[in-house]
């Protein structure tokens, strides 16, 4: 995660360090997830200042390598490696995010910067399906469709509400991803 006055400094090594053993840099913008001691607005960096700051050290041009997740990637002239943006404030990557993530509790959450979720546990545990496997895949996959059908096309992060509080009081340890 880029933080402003955390590890802003530290980028450069981290370049240099993942060259030096083959590997890959992803950074992240801080998201507005679950309530914290201090106000994260003072810790938002912007990757778009980020990625302008590296350039005028590095030479990064953009790659059409995809993972499948958020991130954009570049190539770092350099070392070889990729580096990794993944802007959720300063981008919004909303319209081609596919991803859902259930919790251990069976809480389908639609997206993380939403509170919609699917009560999946629900289905799994209603009795009307005990002796029938084929009816309770039934209803499940039908649960999913529905909650799909659901999913935003973008999220409630706005990093600007300062004083106001995070976006959603569920911290992301809660949602995983």
């Amino acid at each position: 995660m880029a933080l402003r006055g955390i590890n802003d400094q530290e980028f450069d090594e981290m370049i240099r360090f993942c060259g030096i053993h083959g590997f890959d840099l992803t950074l992240i913008e801080t998201m507005p997830l679950g309530e914290i001691e201090e106000d994260r607005t003072d810790r938002y960096l912007p990757l778009s200042a980020v990625r302008a700051d590296l350039e005028s050290r590095w030479t990064l041009t953009d790659s059409a390598y995809r993972t499948g997740g958020p991130a954009r990637y570049m190539i770092i002239k350099e070392t070889g490696r990729k580096l990794g943006f993944i802007t959720p404030l300063t981008h919004n990557f909303c319209e081609g995010c596919n991803r859902v993530r259930l919790t251990c509790t069976g809480l389908l959450y639609l997206c993380l910067g939403q509170d919609d979720k699917a009560d999946l546990r629900r289905v799994l545990r209603d009795k009307t399906y005990a002796n029938d496997p084929r009816a309770l895949d039934a209803a499940l996959d039908l649960a999913l469709d529905e909650a799909i059908s659901r999913k935003p096309k973008g999220h409630d992060f706005v990093i600007e509400r300062k004083g106001e509080g995070p976006a959603l009081s569920r911290h992301m340890s809660v949602t995983g991803g």
